[in-house]
Order: C-alpha cells, then sequence, then structure tokens
C-alpha cells in the first residue's frame, strides 16, 4: 500500500473522524473506501454497447426455413 500526503479542510476531516469513531473504524479506512468507490464510478473505463464488438458463438442449430416465422415470434406479445 502507498502512503500519500492528502490536503483536507478541517470540518471534513473532522467529519470523516467523528464518524469512523462512531462506526469503530479508522477515519483513513474512510478515505480508502470513498477513494475506491470514486475510482469505480469515475475512472474505471466503460464501454457502451454501440462499442462493442459481437462475438461469434457458431453457427445455427437447424437452417431457418421459408415457413420459420421468426420475426412473428419476436413481435408475438402474448401477455393481453
Amino acid at each position: 500500500m502507498k502512503t500519500i500526503t492528502v490536503n483536507v479542510s478541517e470540518p471534513v476531516y473532522e467529519e470523516f473522524r467523528e464518524y469512523a469513531r462512531k462506526v469503530d473504524r479508522k477515519a483513513s479506512e474512510l478515505i480508502r473506501e470513498a477513494m475506491e468507490l470514486y475510482r469505480q464510478q469515475h475512472m474505471q473505463r466503460r464501454t457502451s454497447l454501440r462499442n462493442r464488438h459481437p462475438a461469434s458463438v457458431g453457427g445455427p442449430i437447424r437452417p431457418i426455413t421459408g415457413e420459420d416465422d421468426i420475426l412473428g415470434e419476436m413481435l408475438d406479445d402474448s401477455r393481453d
């Protein structure tokens, strides 16, 4: 683990210390968790489905015939 120095306002740090006491933890643990949460929500690379490439899953199980109504099956909403 890397040791760093961070400058924060006294009220903010005091709030972390008070909350840490209430939950019986160290303020440094809470700050590490806050940094990790920020990293996950703002810094980790996220891709849109629009940017993804299709994956090959092999061929069809059986050939599609003229009698197959795939579009009809997809659009059929028999939940009425």
